[in-house]
């Protein structure tokens, strides 16, 4: 009762001076609202290359991207920084482009004029665990938030896939027609078909971690627990991982941001904590295996075709709470395991099927050709530029 009237009361204030500032006169601009990021990062460069439309970029609290086009202004965008919240209802009032990268439920009474496009971006390549309508949660919720989530998913005039898998996924996710999708690709997917940039990401990540030369690296990404919000629960047994693997390999941890405290390391030569690492798809550059869970991350890191394991010691309550776009042990690429001991053997005899992976990758990656970005902005910019020419002639 306290958290949907929160939200209502937060949602009365921005719709009110959200109405405000459609008085004003909308111009030709792009804001983009950063929760991820990294796809937002991605578009942004490729905007730039082919138009010079003023860019604003609203960064949330979670955004850990640091944008260096000087020439975006660039917004905290949380009540906190009432002056700069404001000034971000503003530029959402009066812009004719707005891209986002998750759900935002301040959509919900942001009602835009006609012209305005809404692009979800999102922030994952595929699905494992259900989200939006089909979240097995929102029977938690009242009727009221059911009818805003709807309303939220309604203001998208596009959603960027990478596939068709994925397109199916949305569509039952968001309550979308097939019209509102735009099959362009992901945009941080690019990184994968660009070999001089992932050359200079490997260098500069060799530099800051000389060991990547001369060990192989097992990165950890687990995905988000609602009860880990505060704490560090890393359910690998590191020690036993660094008595069999430590001669010939790496464990790098990256700990999902929402965990706050810091990891105490007690094997410095083995364990390397690089939450700090804003884009975990520089990590995959440099990664031999990874492990992860119930993470997007292997979607992309399938480009590579290298192994993969699937740590899923709390699968039972996981699905429970969370959902599966499909059975988990046969949608992932990869030994699903629930314990340190498996994941040793795994890698000591490289129980990994490559050729799995492969596939995997093609399913999830049908759009993901290197020219995603491109796409995506030819596709809504310069389709509005002929239709503009054809208008004045």
């Amino acid at each position: 009762m306290a958290r949907e009237l929160a939200i209502s009361v937060y949602l009365f204030v921005f719709r009110l001076l959200f109405r405000l500032f459609q008085w004003f006169p909308q111009r030709k601009k792009t804001v983009f609202i950063a929760s991820f990021g990294d796809n937002i990062l991605y578009t942004l460069q490729e905007l730039r290359k082919q138009t010079d439309d003023p860019v604003v970029i609203l960064k949330t609290s979670q955004c850990k991207v640091d944008f260096e086009d000087t020439t975006a202004t660039i917004l905290h965008f949380q009540p906190i920084n009432l002056l700069q919240w404001i000034q971000s209802i503003y530029h959402i009032a009066t812009a004719d482009k707005i891209f986002v990268d998750n759900y935002f439920g301040f959509l919900a009474v942001t009602d835009f004029k006609a012209n305005v496009l809404c692009i979800q971006l999102w922030h994952a390549t595929g699905a494992i665990k259900q989200f939006g309508l089909k979240d097995p949660s929102i029977v938690h919720r009242t009727q009221r938030a059911y009818e805003r989530f709807q309303k939220v998913y309604q203001r998208f005039t596009h959603v960027v896939v990478g596939s068709e898998k994925m397109a199916a996924i949305f569509r039952e996710s968001f309550g979308l027609s097939n019209e509102r999708i735009l099959r362009s690709g992901i945009p941080r997917s690019d990184l994968f078909y660009d070999t001089k940039t992932q050359q200079r990401i490997q260098q500069t990540l060799r530099h800051t971690y000389p060991v990547i030369g001369q060990k192989k690296v097992i990165l950890y990404a687990p995905t988000y627990r609602d009860h880990e919000l505060n704490q560090v629960n890393i359910a690998l047994d590191i020690e036993k991982m660094y008595h069999h693997l430590h001669q010939d390999y790496v464990l790098f941890l990256r700990l999902h941001p929402a965990v706050k405290q810091e990891f105490h390391n007690q094997y410095d030569s083995f364990v390397y904590d690089v939450s700090d690492i804003t884009d975990v798809n520089h990590l995959l550059l440099v990664t031999d295996i990874l492990i992860t869970d119930y993470s997007s991350i292997p979607f992309e890191f399938a480009l590579l075709e290298r192994p993969m394991i699937f740590f899923a010691y709390d699968l039972a309550d996981y699905e429970q709470q969370r959902g599966f776009s499909e059975v988990y042990e046969t949608l992932v690429p990869g030994p699903v395991v629930n314990n340190t001991d498996d994941i040793v053997d795994v890698i000591e005899h490289g129980i990994f099927d490559i050729q799995l992976v492969k596939e995997f990758a093609n399913q999830w990656n049908q759009y993901n050709k290197g020219n995603a970005s491109r796409t995506l902005i030819n596709a809504l910019y310069k389709e509005e530029e002929q239709y503009q020419a054809v208008d004045q002639n």
